[in-house]
């Protein structure tokens, strides 16, 4: 005998609570809102995280209400890191990942739930004991690697003179790739993107809309044209003809698209370009694909950069040393010996 799981719920009112006629206009328009608070990327994201969660409730039979039973959420931790919530079992990071995509759409329902409550609390700190590992980080792609990576991508094409610019300007910039995907030509575009260019004599001028609000992030004009960020993107723009709308798009026959670039192309051309030019030619291929993303692009510049961290962590946008010095793979290590100031 088959049994048929039980319905998701109707999400058309926040907590299942019926709402007065005239304010029924309203919920799509807060609903808009709120998915605006975040960025796409963090929406699709928060979507799966959530139909995850209501596919494995109505795969164990149980009640869809209350959804933010604490001791349920639990259970669905403990079934995500041993593997019985089908398929392999999930990281530290996912799992993480997917309470705080739970703890939003509770939220958004207006659904009360504590993430400090013990029957997640205790489970969670169990899981990290049990399965938390260091973070594995992305390989940074230095200036050397950069100039390597553009010697594959001469300009005499529109798609060459697009992701030159790309590479180009996510390195000096120290961009996430959903910002460099997302840039549009003006504050006219911006609802549709994360930010945009304002040339100057000395540079370009970035007003990127980040995780705690806008902020500004300028990128000098480089030593010599071929390898200048601010020159690869005007070159760029000149031969793609773009005045309005998105920055970086889809190459078209000898045109260009209408719509912004995946924020995928960036890691693909990364990865790419870094297994083409040899980088990390110790590792084999699978490895080296691996090994880099996007983020090897923001990385590169906090290893690089010799000037003060304090300015290192303005320009990527952080809000501690702390969270800049992960990103500094190749800093001085051992400059400051407690060991012999301490007289040992």
């Amino acid at each position: 005998m088959t049994t048929t799981p039980p319905a998701l719920p109707d999400d058309d009112q926040p907590g299942g609570i019926p709402l007065p006629a005239k304010l029924e206009p309203l919920v799509e328009t807060a609903r808009a809102y709120a998915r605006a608070a975040t960025s796409k990327n963090t929406n699709r994201a928060y979507a799966a995280d959530w139909r995850d969660y209501l596919r494995w409730r109505a795969r164990q039979g149980l009640d869809l209400r209350p959804l933010a039973d604490p001791e349920c959420v639990g259970l669905y931790c403990a079934a995500m890191a041993s593997g019985a919530a089908g398929g392999k079992a999930r990281t530290v990071a996912t799992i993480e990942r997917r309470l705080s995509a739970l703890a939003w759409n509770f939220a958004q329902r207006a659904l009360p739930f504590d993430r400090k409550n013990p029957h997640v609390a205790t489970v969670l700190a169990g899981v990290r004991r049990t399965h938390g590992q260091p973070p594995v980080q992305k390989e940074a792609l230095l200036p050397d690697h950069i100039l390597a990576m553009l010697d594959l991508l001469p300009p005499s094409n529109l798609r060459n003179l697009r992701d030159r610019a790309i590479l180009l300007l996510g390195f000096a910039g120290g961009l996430r790739r959903s910002e460099i995907a997302g840039l549009v030509m003006s504050p006219e575009d911006s609802l549709e993107g994360t930010g945009w260019p304002e040339f100057f004599e000395k540079g370009v001028l970035l007003t990127l809309r980040g995780k705690t609000g806008w902020r500004e992030v300028e990128i000098g004009r480089g030593s010599k044209d071929a390898t200048c960020p601010v020159a690869a993107l005007e070159a760029w723009l000149k031969f793609a003809r773009i005045a309005r709308g998105p920055l970086f798009r889809a190459v078209v026959g000898r045109g260009v698209g209408s719509e912004s670039l995946n924020d995928r192309h960036v890691a693909r051309l990364v990865k790419r370009l870094a297994v083409a030019a040899g980088v990390r030619g110790d590792l084999s291929e699978r490895d080296r694909e691996e090994k880099f993303s996007g983020h090897s692009l923001r990385a590169g510049l906090a290893s690089s950069a010799e000037i003060e961290e304090r300015y290192v962590q303005k320009h990527l946008g952080h809000a501690s040393a702390e969270m800049t010095r992960r990103y500094q793979r190749r800093r001085d290590r051992f400059r400051v010996n407690l060991t012999k100031a301490a007289g040992l």
